[in-house]
């Protein structure tokens, strides 16, 4: 491509760019209220969405982490449909893929040595699913799309149609008409007049708040004590195959009680605390990835409802750099500690030797 090529290109970016930030300001101080970004309510638990799966009531984050396991499915059956067709040389899509898997295999082995086959499924699935989970909240609609409800508190607005399809009407909810819920009895006391009387005739709330139909899976702690869970429970697992019932030694010593003396009572104890501290991974494990998260959301909601214009895309690079970081750090102590559950706690040497 020539010169002048990349220079018109660059100056048409420019342009777009430029429209984009003029759309935004227009939007969020010159236009209608309705355009006007709100403030998020914040929700600790999952909603429900009014699916149903088998008798299962599916939440908004189930939903999100569904999609996150499609996606997850399709980029991996693409890897193997390039795989099969022999190509040597990837780009785009595949080099990004490729170059995370090999780092993610390296790491591993480095950590893990022969085990490194066994472990990486496992710490390699935890880490592309929290990774493609937290990459697919930035999608524009979630946590932004859903269905209206009544606000139990404030802030509440009123709802206005935006357009009718086929019967289908359209709601959304204008920041210019604040509802105070703890004053709002009905239509004598509302003051919204006919919008009111259409929002009724909807069968709608009159002070309403947004429920998304799709929120980030790791802002649920049901996601993230699910993987560390799985993670913890993996590390025994790899600790009983490669070292066998001599594995939960570190746990109970009471040979060392018996014959050991003072020392001895204090391995004891040590034993009894490494056994806590197996579940308190859990605690860690989840905690720490979910209010991370949710964080991190809440964060992007408020200062993009604050200051809609050019901030929100420099919160999104944050994000995306923090979802990696995330993810990376989720999986690194996953393997860290089943690369410890494989060595003796007597300090033998690796335990694949004895394979």
């Amino acid at each position: 491509m020539s010169d002048a090529a990349t220079k018109k290109r660059r100056q048409v970016k420019r342009w777009i760019v430029l429209a984009l930030i003029l759309l935004g300001v227009y939007c969020a101080y010159i236009g209608p209220s309705i355009l006007k970004p709100i403030s998020p309510v914040v929700v600790v638990p999952a909603e429900p969405t009014g699916l149903m799966l088998f008798g299962l009531e599916i939440t908004n984050t189930m939903l999100a982490t569904l999609i996150a396991d499609l996606v997850l499915v399709l980029m991996a059956f693409s890897a193997w449909r390039f795989h099969r067709r022999g190509s040597l040389i990837p780009s785009g899509f595949y080099n990004g893929f490729e170059a995370i898997i090999e780092y993610i295999w390296t790491a591993v082995e480095n950590q893990t040595g022969k085990w490194a086959r066994r472990i990486f499924p496992v710490v390699g699935t935890i880490f592309m699913l929290i990774f493609v989970a937290n990459m697919i909240k930035l999608v524009p609609g979630f946590e932004s799309i859903g269905y209206l409800k009544a606000a139990h508190k404030d802030p509440a607005y009123a709802p206005v149609q935006l357009f009718n399809i086929a019967g289908l009407a359209v709601y959304s909810i204008d920041k210019g008409q604040p509802v105070a819920v703890e004053t709002h009895t009905g239509d004598e006391e509302s003051g919204h007049g006919e919008e009111e009387v259409q929002a009724k005739e909807a069968a709608l709330c009159t002070a309403c708040e947004v429920v998304p139909y799709l929120r980030g899976s790791a802002t649920d702690l049901n996601f993230t004590v699910a993987l560390a869970v799985i993670a913890v429970f993996m590390t025994q697992v790899f600790g009983v195959w490669a070292l066998g019932p001599s594995y939960f030694g570190k746990f109970f010593q009471f040979k060392a009680l018996v014959s050991g003396g003072i020392f001895g009572l204090i391995n004891f104890g040590v034993g009894f605390l490494e056994l806590i501290l197996e579940f308190i991974k859990v605690i860690s494990f989840s905690f720490r990835l979910f209010g991370n998260i949710f964080a991190g959301a809440l964060l992007l909601s408020i200062l993009g409802a604050l200051l809609p214009v050019v901030l929100p895309p420099g919160l999104y690079l944050f994000e995306i750099f923090f979802g990696l970081i995330q993810a990376y750090v989720f999986y690194l102590l996953a393997t860290v500690f089943m690369s410890m559950a494989l060595v003796s706690h007597k300090g033998e040497e690796h335990a694949e030797a004895e394979h």
